[in-house]
Formats: C-alpha cells, sequence, structure tokens
C-alpha cells in the first residue's frame, strides 16, 4: 500500500505557527521538522547541491528454472499405414456396383487351406456362398489384390454368440473358396494361440474403412479387467471403423505372420474409441469353434 507523507512548512516568527507546532507535539503527531533543527528564526539551511535520487523500485526476481524438469509423458502409439501383408486382408462387399471394404480379417492355419478369422459381429446378417456378397481379399492395398478376392462361402459362429449377442464370442470363422486354389497356399497362414498368458506385445492391424491401406501398431495387450468379460485390452490410436476383426498378432516373423491370440471385437463391439480396441480372449470356447470349423 503506497504511503502519502505531508510536509508542514514553518513560517518565520510566527506566533501561529508555533502555537500550531506545539499542537501538534502535544496530540503526538509528526513533523517536518527534526530535533536538533535550527530555530525559525534562522535563515533556512541551504539546498544540497546535487538532489537526493528517488529510488529504484526492487525489481522482481524471475523464477529459476529447475535443474531438472520433470518428463514429458510418452505419447501414445498411434496405427501407422504400410503395404500391407498377405495373411491379412480386407472383407468387401459390392454396393451400387462399387466394391467398399467395411471389416478385416486374417487366414489361419487348417488342414483344408481354406479358413480366416474375424469378428462375429462383421458376418452377422450377411448373405454368403457363390451366390453371397462377401469377399476376403489378402493384402489388399490401395486398389490392388495382390492375392486375388476370396468368395467367403460359409461362417461358424458360436451359438452365445448366436442367441444373445455374448462379447466373449464375438469370433466366427469363414470359410472361403475359389476354385482350385487354397487360400492358406497363396498367402501363409496365422497359428491359432490359445490361452496365452498376458500381457503380451501384440502387433494389431486393420482396414479403417476411410481409406484404402492397412493400419498397424505394436504395443502391450492386456487382460481387460470388468466382471463378466473375458476380454484382451489394446491402447492404440486410428483403429476406427473397419477395423474390427483385425488380428491380434505376437511372435511375428520375417514372412509376417505369428500367433494370433485376439481380433477386435467383443466389448464394444471391439471399443467406441479409435484410441482404445478390445478383443475377446481366446479360450476354449474358442478352440472348440475352430474344432467345429475344420470338421
Amino acid at each position: 500500500m503506497e504511503r502519502a507523507s505531508r510536509r508542514i512548512t514553518l513560517a518565520s516568527g510566527s506566533v501561529l505557527a508555533a502555537g500550531l507546532m506545539v499542537a501538534l507535539f502535544a496530540v503526538g503527531q509528526p513533523t517536518a521538522l527534526a530535533a536538533g533543527s535550527p530555530s525559525s528564526s534562522a535563515s533556512p539551511p541551504a539546498p544540497s547541491s546535487s538532489p537526493t535520487p528517488t529510488s529504484s523500485p526492487t525489481p522482481t526476481p524471475s523464477p529459476t528454472p529447475s535443474s531438472s524438469p520433470s518428463p514429458s509423458p510418452a505419447p501414445s502409439p498411434v496405427g501407422k499405414a504400410f503395404i500391407g501383408t498377405a495373411a491379412v486382408g480386407a472383407l468387401f462387399t459390392v454396393i451400387d456396383g462399387h466394391w467398399r471394404h467395411f471389416c478385416t480379417a486374417a487366414v489361419v492355419h487348417s488342414p483344408k487351406g481354406n479358413l480366416v478369422i474375424t469378428a462375429a459381429h462383421c458376418i452377422t446378417g450377411k448373405k454368403l456362398g457363390t451366390k453371397g456378397d462377401v469377399y476376403f481379399a489378402p493384402g489388399y492395398n490401395n486398389g490392388h489384390y495382390p492375392k486375388g478376392r476370396w468368395t467367403v462361402m460359409s461362417a461358424v459362429m458360436d451359438s452365445k454368440w448366436l442367441t444373445k449377442r455374448n462379447p466373449n464370442d464375438d469370433v466366427a470363422f469363414l470359410v472361403v473358396g475359389k476354385p482350385g486354389q487354397k487360400v492358406e497356399k497363396s498367402t501363409g497362414a496365422e497359428t491359432l494361440g490359445i490361452d496365452v498368458s498376458l500381457p503380451q506385445t501384440s502387433e494389431v492391424i486393420g482396414y479403417p474403412d476411410r481409406t484404402n491401406e492397412p493400419i498397424r501398431c505394436t504395443a502391450p495387450a492386456r487382460q481387460f479387467h470388468k466382471p463378466g468379460y473375458r476380454q484382451i485390452v489394446f491402447d492404440c490410436g486410428a483403429f476406427t471403423g473397419g477395423t474390427s476383426g483385425g488380428p491380434f498378432l505376437i511372435h511375428v516373423g520375417r514372412s509376417g505372420t505369428g500367433e494370433i491370440i485376439g481380433v477386435i471385437g467383443g466389448y464394444q463391439l471391439g471399443g467406441d474409441n479409435p484410441a482404445i480396441s478390445y478383443s475377446p480372449r481366446f479360450l476354449a470356447n474358442v478352440e472348440d469353434l475352430y474344432k467345429k470349423a475344420i470338421a
């Protein structure tokens, strides 16, 4: 708070001024005259040859930077576009004469070499077979079909998914066909991993429906802790619509194939946030489903 100073000037020989001084001292008020000042009849002191400088304001000190600033949190990973891999592809349908991809799938090793895996919600209600309109395009990238287009002939899904839409059973095996050919021989295949311990560093691949290139991301796949759900959760951005059915792969080799432990689906049909994806855990239920598919 600023303080204002008052100065009282005394006239030389003035009785009134002297009386005023007495009165001021009587009530204890300050005066401009210090003790030992000359009398009122004396001449006023000569002014100083140089004026007293005004005191400069004290500068506000700048904050001292920390010698060891806290590190910024590591950024979350984001899926990046790549050229694709032979055993993973997009599921297509034909709309108004145009090929449109809508989900992702992967070739799984089987005795007949004709099996593909995806999320059950991708294929539920679709018309399959030679007169159907669902196709699998392994290795698809930007309008190119390096491994051709394979007709999805049939699908095998768990009854708990078909009747109750149980998210723990959001898995489907697809039988694909092309005259005289086996898809696995053309593309290679992922091996099926059942009851794999978690967490696992996983490579997840998907085809966003607004692009024509696949994306992939490597990050930890861990257990999802929510009562009643047997799920895996994976944190990585850019996995939007169209990536459902995308494989969770571990132990990926130079050929691009590995062990598949999940597919994007299950809880929230795979997740309602592009940065968080889910998969049903591959347990005895998926193993039994696989046995039915290859029978």
